[in-house]
């Protein structure tokens, strides 16, 4: 059975560079259920980087130098903002803050979230489906040596360097999956967990009331593709979130955080460690070097998980 129809769990550069790897396979059977948890709000603005970012990969717009906006983008706006008196650490490029004010004036017009971000993905371009985790707001918040502060402002405003001392996600008790989200977890051949960062990106995807049982009840096999490589993540905080949790920084410690879900892990051959002894393993080059390596790790995945599926 080859496999057609897949959900991808996915927050930052990670998870969205492999969502664009198995777009590349799949086109239009692939759904990423994209991490809201790091939402906020700028001058009255709503910005959901996650769900963008991996809307950027997917359209081939995303700046890879940096890591996030749109490649060839200004900051006239933003520069003119600041320059009236506005806040300058949460910059937004010119057409990544279009993008947040159509989805701001969206939703004010009574629209949903997920048809936003449905409208935002389709017009730029993106084959595959971008589904927020939720709709009702939910936001990380980080506990440091200063007390609690929002995702964004830790990450953006503070460079992510003071030690985590602790993490919540408000509002989470009381967030529902959405219908488009459990849709396409029950009618996937395939459900993949990015190398997205575990604790703060796909963490908050699994906290969802309802969302895990959602995935273990599916008949599709899940795998999680670690997101160490060579024993270090490639881009962001990672690390610091796993040590705050008491988890060990490697991929049986990624894998630790979906325990009771998994029945694969995809490991780079380069780990200095082992990998755990379960679920079963694919140990390979993990790095996604360019969009061949892309590609060749979500074909690889994806073959994987045809492996582990239960025999028609």
């Amino acid at each position: 059975m080859a496999i057609d129809r897949c959900v991808v769990l996915a927050g930052g550069t990670g998870g969205a560079k492999l969502a664009a790897g198995l777009q590349d396979v799949l086109g239009d059977g692939l759904a990423v259920v994209a991490n809201t948890a790091d939402d906020v709000e700028v001058l009255g603005i709503h910005v959901s980087p996650d769900p963008d970012l991996v809307t950027y990969w997917l359209s081939d717009q995303i700046d890879e130098q940096r890591g996030w906006g749109i490649r060839d983008d200004g900051f006239t706006v933003f520069d003119r903002l600041v320059e009236l008196g506005a806040p300058d650490w949460f910059k937004l490029s010119d057409r990544d803050l279009a993008t947040c004010i159509y989805r701001t004036s969206f939703v004010a017009e009574g629209g949903s979230f997920t048809a936003a971000q449905d409208q935002i993905a389709s017009r730029l371009g993106a084959r595959a489906r971008v589904l927020p985790m939720s709709e009702q707001p939910v936001r990380t918040r980080v506990r440091t040596a200063e007390g609690w502060r929002g995702l964004q402002q830790y990450l953006v405003a503070e460079r992510g360097e003071p030690a985590v001392e602790g993490v919540e996600v408000e509002g989470i008790a009381d967030a529902q999956p959405t219908p488009e989200v459990l849709e396409a977890i029950a009618g996937a051949q395939a459900i993949v967990i990015g190398p997205s960062n575990p604790v703060i990106s796909i963490g908050p995807i699994l906290a969802i009331p309802g969302i895990r049982d959602a995935i273990a009840a599916a008949p599709a096999p899940v795998v999680a593709v670690s997101p160490y490589v060579a024993g270090r993540v490639v881009k962001g905080p990672t690390d610091a979130f796993m040590r705050a949790l008491g988890r060990p920084t490697d991929a049986a410690g990624a894998a630790s955080m979906y325990e009771g879900l998994l029945d694969g892990l995809v490991c780079d051959d380069g780990d200095p460690e082992p990998p755990p002894e379960r679920p079963q393993s694919l140990v390979r080059p993990t790095l996604m070097d360019g969009q061949a390596g892309r590609r060749t790790l979500a074909v690889a995945t994806l073959e994987f998980a045809e492996s582990l599926a239960a025999p028609a």
